[in-house]
């Protein structure tokens, strides 16, 4: 694979619906060579940045046939490169530091001719922007600057056009339920993966039985014990035909029995088949529930990462070991139950416990590293990434790595869907 020889760090942020799935990332780039006061003031990616490296390997493995965001300043919109970004993917969010004139406007139309999706970026309603607002497809609302007070006013305004609205910097399940309930159609920030844990929410049935299947997997339990568990979840073991059926995993013999579908798929798939369906199982979303989204990426990111520590051979163990903490991580949100509640039975080593508990050990590191990428925390990334031992070249390829891994789950899981219906 081949990457810009400029380097640069690649965030990408979810962007949900009103359903709560993902339709879209914001991806924010960051030269590693560039000054940080100077970035902020002109953009988050270099015109270079954005159209050579992304141009090198492929917007598809970053979004997985969602929508990608791209901040756009004045320069980048009138230039012609932007139409090396694949036109019916992109949504180009023009800077709030853009003048909304005729020369701006016009290129808004001839762009959105293209086949491109228009939007403002940290926008604040002027009636003097009438004429753009019949030619932008999304408004971009930060909440936090507007204030939640101002936000019906707003919200009421823009109502006039036809616009999109998504709130920016949602942080809180409050938050969200205050947008949701004045109309906006689109949502960013990380509300969605903050613990609730107040409610003390009892982990279902389907819950309990994928964390006991878990721990038995964990302990190198026997065959008998974790086939005694499938016969006593019809749900789980309907799941676990369905996947071993599927053409996904290629298999050209239709599994009758579970220990058959259970040796045929292996420990070490049927390990992470359970870490995946904590996720997948718990909820309609499925697909496209943004905690699966995060855990997959955080996890394989981890896995990645762990293999190409420099100067140390990484067992598989090790690299098993980082995949599931970063699956676990996530956990004490889904379940709405304290982490220390939810691994006390699971039975992990201290180092995967300290990391899930603490942040603490080369796990624990890892992790921080994953999470503060997620928010795009670029400083903290790149003081973690020397504690790691991971170069920035590593870290985005493990990230183009992981992503494409995430995509490739999506297709296995429409297609054994598919193949049930």
């Amino acid at each position: 694979m081949s990457i810009s020889a400029e380097k640069f760090f690649l965030g990408r942020q979810p962007i949900l619906d009103r359903k709560q799935e993902i339709v879209g990332y914001e991806l924010l780039f960051r030269s590693a060579d560039i000054d940080h006061a100077v970035f902020e003031s002109y953009s988050h990616a270099s015109s270079n940045v954005i159209t050579h490296a992304l141009a090198s390997f492929g917007m598809n493995e970053v979004l997985g046939g969602k929508f990608g965001f791209i901040n756009v300043h004045l320069s980048l919109l009138l230039s012609e490169m932007l139409e090396l970004l694949p036109i019916k993917q992109t949504v180009l969010e023009l800077l709030e530091m853009i003048k909304l004139d005729d020369q701006v406007i016009e290129r808004c139309r001839e762009l959105k001719e293209l086949g491109f999706l228009l939007a403002l970026d940290d926008h604040e309603f002027d009636v003097a922007n009438n004429e753009i607002y019949y030619v932008i497809d999304i408004v971009k609302i930060d909440i936090l600057l507007t204030g939640m007070e101002a936000l019906p006013e707003v919200v009421r305004q823009l109502r006039k056009y036809p616009v999109k609205l998504l709130a920016e910097k949602v942080e809180t399940v409050e938050q969200f339920q205050v947008c949701f309930d004045l109309g906006f159609d689109l949502f960013q920030g990380y509300f969605f993966a903050r613990p609730v844990v107040l409610n003390r929410r009892k982990i279902d049935v389907s819950g309990l039985a994928l964390l006991k299947l878990l721990q038995q997997l964990t302990i190198g339990a026997s065959i008998e014990m974790i086939e005694m568990t499938f016969k006593e979840n019809p749900g789980l073991s309907y799941n676990l035909l369905r996947l071993v059926n599927s053409v996904a995993l290629g298999m050209r013999e239709k599994i009758k029995t579970l220990r058959h579908a259970i040796l045929m798929l292996g420990m070490n798939h049927l390990r992470r088949w359970t870490q995946l369906s904590l996720f997948t199982g718990h909820d309609s979303r499925s697909i496209n529930h943004p905690l699966l989204e995060l855990a997959t990426v955080r996890g394989r990111l981890m896995e990645i990462m762990m293999k190409q520590l420099d100067g140390r051979a990484s067992s598989d163990e090790q690299a098993e070991a980082a995949f599931m903490v970063g699956i676990l991580s996530l956990l004490d949100v889904l379940f709405e139950t304290p982490m220390e509640e939810i691994i006390a039975n699971l039975n992990l080593n201290d180092d995967v416990s300290s990391a899930l508990l603490k942040r603490e050990g080369q796990l624990g590191k890892m992790l921080m590293l994953a999470e503060r990428l997620e928010v795009t925390d670029f400083e903290a990334v790149n003081v973690l990434l020397g504690e790691c031992g991971v170069s920035l070249n590593q870290l985005l390829t493990a990230q183009l790595e992981a992503f494409n891994w995430r995509s490739s789950i999506i297709h296995q899981e429409e297609e054994s869907l598919s193949n049930v219906l």
